[in-house]
């Protein structure tokens, strides 16, 4: 199994980034697929979750309003569009897929499989 992130990078506070994770190697509307965070000397953060199979979302509240999930089943990829972002969102992005039966089970289990990470940073 390979989740592969793209699309992060430097932006100003107030822009937006949009990850992509290419999954291959598994079944993907199997999984619940999302994404995490975690920042320098911060512990890691669960984000947003979706199910592939019924596009059902969970978003955490320190991001909501401003990132959205979203796939594109066809091309097994789970994206995270970030919006206004702020400085304190910088961090490094992780995707996952986890066997979880409910998609706030981001935040209180382990995910299947992880990606390698992506750098965000958000300058002032």
């Amino acid at each position: 199994v390979q989740l592969v992130e793209s699309g992060g990078g430097l932006v100003q506070a107030g822009g937006s980034l949009r990850l992509s994770c290419a999954a291959s190697g598994l079944i993907f509307d199997e999984y619940v697929m999302g994404w995490y965070r975690q920042a320098p000397g911060k512990e890691r953060e669960g984000l947003s979750t979706i199910d592939p199979d019924n596009g059902n979302t969970y978003i955490s509240d320190s991001v909501k309003g401003r990132f959205t999930i979203s796939t594109d089943n066809a091309k097994n990829t789970v994206y995270l569009q970030m919006n206004s972002l702020r400085p304190e969102d910088t961090a490094v992005y992780y995707c996952s897929a986890g066997r979880w039966p409910y998609l706030r089970d981001i935040l209180i289990r382990d995910p299947d499989y992880w990606g390698q990470g992506t750098q965000v940073t958000v300058s002032s």
